[in-house]
């Protein structure tokens, strides 16, 4: 019987483990998670979602409260439309998140960053732009377009000495947003290194509507697979969402797939950003616990447990902190929730907001807990102790047991000592 072991990813000269972590923002995919990746040989994410928070905790800058102080005048204003990025600050804080981490990259692997479109951060085009150069700029291997078509974003990195050296990849869910985004991008003649096919049972923010249930990733990975061989286009595909043991991969790996994108398995590891409370949340999840809502104020479904502070949560915008989903014109589908119910319920000391949610905050704050539909597996991976909770593995140990099980199983971690 295979193990993932025994296929190899090829992305150009280079093999490489056909595993790779997804990146999970806020800094859930951290440096540490992406770094072991890299030195057992696979790919290891970062994310560059809400950037200039995630330096300010790694390096002590001051981003955040520079920011926070300079539009201070106007966190009680309802309009958000004058709350702009510096995009030096922005270079600045991506080469230092990014540059640090490949300076510490040990091993054969590589590290990619996962860059959203749907951070239009008051200014789509210039701020994608940005983080696009400076992820270049900082020796980033690859950059993974997620959470939109990006159809632009190929063109915004073009004239970059590294657009044609570093790994450029595309997160989709049908064959016709790849079929979108190599016809946009015909002209430049470049195509993506590999190509992320995500299917429904993936975490966070989806490529589905309500029907999700109704699609499955083998299906689509075969569709994308046919189509490429039909346009004789030689680009990898990755299979991505609802992955959960080695067997599952190989069998990806057998039809269609060059290699497999995990991602909730490792959300309870020790190199995880997720706080230890949460991480034993997810833990003690059971199927019903969890849910795909439509609170992110994006616009695209995102899968989460039932029980996160985030849901119903009528905190005021953090957009001067924050603000990294205003849109072109400084808009935010929370800014009209929350200040209609602040407008239906002006005597409230604290309102509730069903519908939206203030997805920069809550997530910078650990408090909106996405997850993939697996997790109420999780469980099963690992022992509970004698205090009720569950031990946390490494991430090496879940990688490992990727790449070398077999027969569906699981490898728990060992007993501790007496």
């Amino acid at each position: 019987m295979k193990r993932v072991d025994d296929f190899r990813l090829k992305l150009g000269k280079d093999e490489l483990v056909p595993i790779m972590i997804g990146g999970m923002g806020v800094d859930i995919s951290t440096a540490e998670l992406a770094l072991v990746a890299a030195r057992l040989g696979g790919i290891g994410h970062i994310s560059d979602a809400l950037v200039h928070d995630v330096s300010d905790r790694r390096f002590g800058t001051s981003y955040i409260k520079e920011k926070t102080k300079f539009y201070k005048y106007n966190i009680n204003n309802t309009d958000k439309t004058n709350i702009k990025f510096n995009l030096e600050d922005l270079a600045a804080a991506t080469r230092l998140h990014i540059g640090r981490t490949m300076e510490a990259k040990q091993g054969s692997g590589m590290i990619f960053v996962n860059c959203m479109e749907k951070l239009t951060m008051n200014g789509p085009r210039e701020t994608l732009k940005v983080r696009l150069e400076a992820a270049l700029d900082a020796g980033i291997d690859g950059i993974t377009l997620s959470a939109g078509l990006h159809l632009s974003s190929f063109g915004l990195m073009a004239d970059h000495p590294r657009f044609r050296e570093a790994k450029l990849g595309i997160i989709v869910s049908s064959v016709r947003a790849l079929q979108l985004f190599l016809r946009k991008n015909a002209k430049l003649d470049r195509l993506p290194d590999y190509v992320i096919v995500e299917g429904p049972l993936a975490g966070g923010h989806l490529g589905f509507g309500d029907d999700w249930a109704a699609f499955d990733l083998q299906t689509i990975v075969t569709e994308v697979s046919e189509y490429l061989k039909a346009e004789q286009l030689d680009i990898p595909i990755i299979a991505a969402g609802g992955i959960f043991t080695g067997s599952d991969a190989v069998s990806f790996l057998e039809n269609g797939a060059s290699g497999v994108q995990v991602a909730t398995r490792f959300t309870v590891t020790k190199e995880c950003g997720l706080p230890d409370s949460v991480k034993q949340e997810y833990f003690k999840a059971s199927e019903e616990d969890i849910e795909v809502n439509h609170i992110s104020p994006t616009g695209y479904p995102m899968r989460m447990l039932k029980n996160t502070p985030a849901i119903g949560d009528g905190i005021r915008p953090g957009c001067e902190s924050y603000g990294y989903l205003l849109d072109a014109n400084g808009n935010c589908a929370y800014i009209t929730s929350y200040n209609r119910e602040v407008a239906l319920h002006p005597d409230a000391k604290k309102i509730s907001v069903m519908d939206k949610t203030c997805l920069c905050t809550h997530m910078r704050n650990f408090n909106c807990w996405t997850c993939g539909q697996t997790t109420y597996r999780l469980k099963d991976t690992t022992r509970k102790l004698a205090d009720g909770t569950y031990e946390i593995l490494s991430a090496e140990h879940v990688f490992r047991d990727y790449q070398f099980s077999t027969d569906n199983k699981i490898a728990l971690p060992d007993a501790l000592p007496e």
